[in-house]
């Protein structure tokens, strides 16, 4: 189980998180939803150990993650698809895909090469470049190479923000499917997003944030509490 109890984090004198307290399950989708600037980002960055929270505590399967540094949140289990994606200049594709086996210490060289093949029969387009410096990819592909990335890793919790950004349809149905398997495979996978209903059709429960905290909370298959949440948002 995944939880967040009492989050605070501040940037100087500006307090961007105020409390904030969430949990998922194993296998569990969570939508974090709300308009631009209320610290949604933020909270994903605080949790992969990006930004330091200044109270609170972060915790994944009893294990601690508040105060860790980046690399020690990733070796807990924790994969990061950053809204900017984060592609590596100067790393091919295939460079770039094995950094995600970080994720997940102790695997032979072996598993870790059925792993990076098991990604290339997901996405052939990946497989064709894999040489390819992966900055010179679409921005439809790079997202694709975000999240295979994580995928690689085999995550126990994925963050994933704003991943349709920007991006054609079909790519971004692609994206949602991806979620779908990462979900069934029993990942807990939060979910920034500001295509909401594209969110909440693969989301089991949702959050809504405001100024930085938690306004409303609901199932996303319950419609009072989907209207709730739109009307929190302004959608």
């Amino acid at each position: 189980m995944f939880s967040i109890d009492n989050l605070q984090v501040h940037y100087g004198l500006s307090h961007v998180i105020q409390g904030v307290s969430i949990d998922a399950q194993p296998g569990e989708v969570v939508g974090i939803f709300g308009r631009n600037g209320v610290g949604k980002t933020t909270l994903m960055k605080t949790i992969a150990g990006w930004v330091a929270p200044s109270g609170g505590t972060i915790t994944l399967d009893g294990a601690r993650l508040d105060g860790l540094a980046p690399d020690g949140v990733c070796r807990h289990g924790v994969g990061f698809v950053p809204e900017d994606r984060r592609i590596f200049p100067g790393l091919s594709v295939e460079e770039n895909l094995k950094l995600g086996l970080m994720q997940r210490a102790g695997r032979s060289r072996a598993e870790e090469n059925a792993e990076i093949d098991r990604i290339y029969q997901r996405m052939p387009r990946l497989a064709e470049r894999r040489r390819q410096a992966g900055t010179t990819l679409s921005g439809g592909e790079q997202q694709m190479l975000a999240m295979a990335r994580v995928m690689v890793g085999r995550p126990r919790l994925a963050l994933i923000d704003e991943p349709s950004e920007g991006l054609a349809p079909m790519i971004v149905a692609d994206i949602f499917a991806i979620i779908e398997e990462m979900k069934a495979g029993g990942a807990t996978i939060l979910l920034v997003e500001q295509n909401v209903h594209a969110a909440l059709a693969v989301a089991d429960r949702f959050y809504a944030i405001e100024r930085g905290a938690v306004v409303v909370a609901g199932n996303a298959r319950d419609e009072a509490d989907k209207a709730r949440l739109l009307e929190a948002i302004a959608v």
